[in-house]
């Protein structure tokens, strides 16, 4: 528990392993029981078809939201779940209190169909800045974390997402089309070109794991939710990758962002594909 007398630097040098042990408790106690075992009454729809929500995701939150709220008093949580039942809950993103940000299943609809491919993100923040973050994939027990300032790390190994080699096609990982404006889907048309290889996107924290690998050149995702974007943009910032919006603009998490933007291995990525976005939009419209 932090003392009324440490920062948050402090807090995180003495406790961060709390929290990742907080991450795998709540994924063995309320989300790996149910992987592969949902009962029809335990899914549910939000916004549409591919907008699903379980058990798991409200019950690991709830979880989380008491065992990071004990950690740091004086913190708040902003949980997708929270949101989801009171929009106003998201504005302490803009506050002056330390917040964590969570999504207990990011994937959930491959979690809901059996696929590994999901996770359970957690950042902390404070004034807009993303200070630390834990990315967990509980199927796969891998764990990245990253702290501001102290590199990007997978299980213990520094990450470094390097830059794409020469030549090589650029592999982007875009939004999936329901979740996207029509304006937005004219600036994704502009990485249908040579040279670069867009795909769909899955859980967008393992994504983000990707980048940070070098395994992915980059995304281009046209929402703002904090809990989806946090914890991969300080992965990839920290494995020496970089984020733009289409205008240019470093991503806020805090909002008012202009969509869809990327992030990518590394800067000169990062402008090849906002520069693309920008195109596609004008070009089209």
């Amino acid at each position: 528990m932090i003392e009324e007398n440490e920062t948050i630097e402090e807090f995180l040098a003495q406790h961060a392993t709390d929290v990742e042990d907080a991450v795998r408790k709540a994924a063995a106690a309320e989300i790996m029981p149910r992987f592969r075992r949902l009962a029809d009454h335990e899914v549910d729809r939000k916004s549409g078809p591919h907008d699903l929500v379980t058990d798991a995701d409200r019950l690991a939150e709830r979880y989380l939201t008491e065992a990071l709220g004990a950690l740091l008093p004086g913190s708040v949580v902003v949980g997708e779940e929270a949101v989801h039942a009171n929009p106003s809950v998201y504005d302490a993103i803009r506050g002056d209190a330390p917040v964590w940000i969570v999504d207990p299943v990011d994937g959930t609809r491959q979690f809901v169909h059996g696929d590994t491919g999901f996770c359970t993100l957690v950042a902390l923040a404070r004034h807009g800045v993303v200070l630390a973050s834990w990315t967990y994939a509980p199927a796969l027990d891998r764990l990245a974390t990253a702290v501001r300032g102290r590199g990007a790390f997978l299980d213990g190994e520094r990450l470094h997402a390097g830059v794409p080699a020469p030549g090589s096609d650029l592999r982007v990982a875009t939004s999936h089309p329901d979740f996207t404006t029509d304006e937005q889907k004219r600036a994704l048309l502009g990485l249908w070109t040579d040279g670069v290889a867009p795909r769909p996107c899955g859980s967008a924290g393992l994504e983000y794991l990707a980048v940070a690998r070098g395994e992915l050149e980059a995304t281009a995702f046209g929402w703002e939710a904090a809990w989806d974007h946090a914890a991969g943009l300080l992965l990839v910032e920290e494995a020496g990758g970089a984020h733009l919006t289409r205008t240019g603009e470093p991503f806020r998490i805090t909002g008012g962002n202009a969509l869809p933007f990327t992030a990518a291995r590394d800067a000169g990525t990062a402008r090849r594909v906002a520069g693309l976005l920008s195109g596609g939009a004008r070009r089209v419209a």
